[in-house]
């Protein structure tokens, strides 16, 4: 399993940088960003009461994308169009095709997965197109590559502590495998992340050194809340993993869990001590 998870990640990682790195002449992040969130929400489609619902899957996967690649068209209406559109034509559509009281339910199955997926996306897409000033051009780049290695630093800690020392089980009706143990050695992990990206190095991003420390901390949280969040809904849908895209990972879903509750903590700290 461990060497699988392994084969995975060495596959997987450079694919990631690559699109992080390189957003000219064409926004690979971006690109990949929506093909990440696509593959999400159609395994959130399946795992979820939506699957026999061909128009909401539909709908679902569109309003999904178009919200990640909102901020590319950053226009004072761009947002409330958006969703103003996507939450009234979805609804009026629903009422009008579905014939049984289950539709309600499913219409918000549906937006709540889009808009944890598309929205919580769409901040790690706009932390890409942020400029930096002068000495530090790349900040954009830097903080999503922060926002990633904070969370892999989370659960590659969690899943090596918690597999050598693990012992005091965090939320066995939820995740059986998860510990306390594991859950510190994640938070260890983000932290040393954080330091790290404080070095003197092409990845600095402009934190004071217990800034940094602060948003490993909240990150490696929130990155856990989010697996827990994930592993709660596939209990709910009897199901172990929300696919097999991933050897050793599980499905897309399984990856972004932490990803996407780390993004929005980072988003949330350039705006208030960055920006």
């Amino acid at each position: 399993m461990l060497r699988t998870r392994f084969i995975t990640a060495v596959i997987a990682l450079p694919l990631v940088i690559l699109a992080v790195w390189f957003n000219s002449p064409v926004p690979w992040f971006t690109v990949a960003a929506a093909l990440i969130g696509l593959l999400g929400a159609e395994e959130y489609f399946r795992i979820t009461d939506i699957r026999h619902s061909t128009f909401l899957r539909v709908a679902g996967d569109i309003f999904t994308v178009l919200l990640i690649i909102h901020s590319h068209y950053d226009r004072h209406y761009t947002l409330p169009v958006l969703l103003g559109a996507g939450v009234i034509i979805s609804f009026a559509v629903t009422v009008w095709r579905e014939h049984d009281q289950g539709k309600y339910i499913r219409w918000s199955w549906m937006m709540l997965g889009s808009l944890y997926i598309g929205w919580l996306l769409s901040l790690l897409v706009y932390l890409r197109l942020v400029s930096g000033v002068s000495a530090q051009p790349e900040l954009g780049r830097n903080l999503v590559f922060l926002a990633l290695f904070m969370t892999f630093g989370t659960d590659t800690f969690a899943y090596l502590v918690g597999k050598a020392l693990g012992r005091h089980k965090m939320a066995p009706a939820i995740s059986p495998g998860k510990t306390w143990e594991g859950a510190a050695g994640g938070l260890i992990g983000a932290l040393i992340v954080g330091w790290i990206f404080t070095l003197d190095w092409p990845l600095q991003v402009p934190l004071p050194l217990w800034q940094a420390l602060l948003l490993g901390g909240l990150v490696s949280i929130f990155a856990q809340l989010g697996d827990l969040a994930e592993s709660l809904l596939k209990r709910l849908a009897g199901v172990k993993d929300s696919g097999s895209l991933m050897p050793g990972h599980g499905g897309m879903l399984d990856r972004i869990d932490s990803v996407l509750p780390a993004g929005a903590i980072v988003y949330l700290f350039y705006f208030f001590f960055i920006l």
